[in-house]
């Protein structure tokens, strides 16, 4: 076959690949059916354990044999993903309702690992038999596997609206999904009102259905917003754990605050991190009333212990409370992004959305349901008439049988009462079974019948089946034709549910007040600041820095003294000064590195080089000077860089220009500028104008063709600079004139 090459535009070749793999992310892996609330490996892992048949009355399987099953099978994209999906849906600090019970080590609410697949075992819950996976073969379509040897449901007829119950999250490519869970019973509920009233308002939805049920409960304190949560499928929960106050029940005994439930978000690493944010309170001085914390959780239920200093009053025990939600992720962000595949397309779902889709679904399952089970009683109705007719004619049928050579032979007699092969000899019973004229199915099972049937017990049997499948008939139409009766198998399934695994809310509501915290005020401290050239920088105890004094300003190009609630000024290259609190830079010994400023501050060490370092008090009551690479200089009032802002402009710079240098300056101090060409300009200060922190400066020195500034001073007695090798002090120079060249040191 000759090779065919299609011409065709590059970008739009991508346009539609990238579109045609978004799409399979979004409808195939990351976002869930509105129908059973599953994600295709979930719904894979549920119908491979149903044809391995390790249901919830069964013994457990290991878990690498189900991955395995259901990888080769149905799900080809490696068995990471299966696992995990199985892992999760076992575990029921994840999930409401768990659809798979594990065995062995599933992992644990504190971010413990699952053990391999190879040591674990699985099967399914009773709530995935029932409720996920009854009627399967009656209910749903099903398509070809991967690679069309086999076929998989394309839903499952799921029973109760698992995208409520259980939640889901996924990312997808352009969009994720996050739903939180719902309590079983409040569901059930809802389920029953919609079926009966469908034009419930989303007021009166609520007031059935309270809002999302964590499985680790904690307390949604923002309970006003959520009518517009349910009505955009969009929003934000504030989560917050539960906080216990015991107070010691003996004398050697210590009150405790306890955490007995906690936000659904800080579930694994979170536990360990929530612990490690409280002793740095404690070390910061946040908290002065926490002596100790440890972790007494156990399978009964969760309890983080912080033992208190004696005889605190409610108030300080409370602001304890406060800043623990305030500084740690006891209080928390869950973002709510209701979005499933509705008819094949993502949907972001309203609460009244969800509610349409499920009981539209059920609908059509029960309609399926008893379409089958209407063909199947109207299958066994013509059976069941044949063999009543055959036994009043018994006797023509055991003469055609003893007459015919075949079974081919006997039940074309039966069906037609003619057979050349069938020569019946009597004639009064030929002229009966010239007579028959049963159905294709009526004549097997009359070939298939055993002569036991013949008993008079087995024939009033008969006739009770009969009847029993006539009824059967009369009620399957009745239900496929009456929309009451649909609604009723809804709610009465409802209820069985409701009964069965209906528990009890979790999560209770509040709309919280913002916190306001009241902090203890942090010592104020005397500190040496040091700051390397490489920008890591330090405090250190005085007392420590005068016993190593020549060391640390050797290691350091940047020392001086200040106390802890003054702030570090750093002005960059590019004409910003950045700000840090000295009560947030470590405090280090002589020989520690520090930390770069780029951690502490919005400086960027990639980006523009420090220029000069001071503290917001030595700048107080005097002015900064500032010089440009291209000569342009001004002094600015530092009443203007009084700021909270940890970055401001400290001078405008245009186009390459850069700041070189940032000084304090003083009335009774000259100032000097040096160039690349070794020319230096000294000026007096009221000759430099006096202009604002957002404006450029003027020209300060004339600069030759491909000169620029590289340094500048502030003229003090003892000012040397090194100039080929020999130390030359600045007070030699003469006094020049702003926007005049320089002279050089001889």
């Amino acid at each position: 076959m000759a090779e065919k090459i299609l011409t065709t535009e590059y970008s739009e070749e991508m346009k539609t690949s990238y579109i045609n793999y978004s799409m399979s992310v979004i409808t195939a892996r990351a976002i869930p059916d509105i129908r059973d609330g599953l994600k295709p490996v979930q719904r894979r892992v549920l119908y491979g354990m149903n044809e391995l048949g390790v249901h919830a009355n069964k013994p457990t399987l290991k878990s690498a044999r189900i991955v395995g099953d259901v990888m080769g099978k149905y799900h080809p994209h490696g068995d990471t993903s299966i696992y995990e999906t199985l892992v999760v849906m076992a575990q029921d600090f994840k999930r409401m309702v768990p659809l798979a019970i594990g065995q062995g080590n599933f992992g644990s609410i504190e971010g413990d690992s699952p053990a391999a697949q190879r040591y674990t075992e699985a099967k399914l819950s009773k709530f995935s038999d029932d409720v996920m996976l009854q009627d399967l073969d009656k209910t749903v379509d099903f398509m070809p596997n991967y690679d069309e040897k086999l076929k998989e449901p394309t839903i499952l007829p799921c029973r109760f609206p698992n995208f409520l119950l259980n939640g889901s999250e996924g990312i997808a490519v352009g969009m994720a999904t996050s739903s939180p869970s719902h309590n079983l019973s409040e569901i059930c509920d809802l389920v029953i009102e919609f079926v009966k009233n469908p034009g419930i308002t989303l007021k009166s939805m609520l007031k059935i259905l309270k809002g999302p049920d964590f499985p680790t409960g904690g307390i949604i304190a923002n309970m006003s917003e959520l009518p517009e949560i349910y009505k955009t499928g969009v929003g934000k929960l504030k989560l917050r754990g539960k906080i216990v106050f015991e107070p010691a029940k003996k004398t050697k005994d210590k009150d405790k605050l306890v955490v007995t439930e906690i936000p659904y978000t800080m579930i694994g690493d979170g536990i360990g991190k929530f612990m490690a944010d409280v002793g740095a309170l404690v070390e910061q001085k946040k908290i002065t009333d926490i002596t100790d914390i440890y972790n007494h959780s156990s399978k009964d239920g969760m309890r983080i212990v912080m033992e208190l200093k004696k005889d605190l009053d409610k108030k300080k025990i409370e602001n304890i409370k406060n800043i623990l939600y305030k500084k740690t992720r006891l209080e928390d962000t869950y973002g709510v992004n209701m979005i499933a595949i509705v008819d094949g397309r993502p949907e972001t779902m309203t609460l009244k959305s969800i509610m349409e889709n499920f009981v539209k679904f059920q609908r059509e399952l029960i309609a399926k349901k008893y379409k089958n089970l209407l063909d199947k009683e109207n299958e066994r109705k013509e059976i069941e008439e044949g063999l009543i007719k055959a036994t009043d004619l018994i006797d023509a049928i055991i003469a055609t049988l003893r007459a015919s050579k075949t079974r081919e032979d006997a039940k074309a007699h039966l069906t037609t009462g003619k057979c050349k092969n069938v020569k019946i000899k009597d004639k009064k019973l030929a002229k009966i079974a010239s007579k028959f004229s049963f159905t294709s199915l009526q004549a097997d099972a009359i070939l298939d019948m055993r002569l036991y049937k013949l008993i008079g017990l087995e024939i009033t049997d008969l006739n009770n089946e009969y009847k029993e499948t006539l009824a059967k008939i009369k009620l399957y139409k009745s239900i496929l034709k009456e929309k009451s009766k649909v609604d009723n198998l809804i709610i009465d399934d409802m209820k069985r549910i409701k009964k069965e695994y209906g528990v009890e809310r979790k999560t209770s509501f509040e709309d919280a007040e913002e916190i306001v915290l009241e902090e203890p005020k942090a010592e104020v401290m005397d500190v040496v600041y040091c700051q390397d050239k490489f920008g890591y920088c330090k405090v250190m105890d005085p007392s420590l820095y005068e016993k190593n004094k020549e060391t640390v300003d050797t290691n350091n190009q940047y020392v001086f003294k200040a106390t802890t609630n003054d702030k570090a000024i750093i002005f960059g290259s590019k004409g910003f000064m950045h700000q840090i609190k000295l009560d947030k830079v470590p405090m280090l010994k002589t020989n520690d590195k520090g930390k770069p400023i780029d951690n502490l501050s919005k400086f960027k060490s990639d980006e523009e080089s420090i220029v000069g370092v001071e503290t917001t008090k030595s700048i107080e009551n005097a002015y900064l000077f500032f010089v440009t690479k291209e000569g342009l200089i001004k002094l600015v009032d530092t009443s203007e860089y009084v700021t909270a802002n940890a970055k401001v402009v400290a001078t405008k710079i245009n186009g390459s220009d850069e700041l070189v240098k940032a000084l304090i300056c003083y009335a009774d101090k000259d100032l000097v500028i040096r160039t690349n060409d070794g020319l230096f300009l000294r000026l007096k200060p009221e000759d430099i104008p006096l202009l604002g922190r957002a404006t450029k400066g003027v020209k300060g020195i004339k600069l030759g063709k491909g000169d620029n500034v590289i340094d500048a001073y502030v003229l003090e007695d003892d000012t040397v600079v090194n100039i080929d090798g020999k130390n030359k002090n600045l007070n030699m120079l003469k006094r020049g004139t702003r926007a005049t060249k320089g002279s050089k040191l001889s």
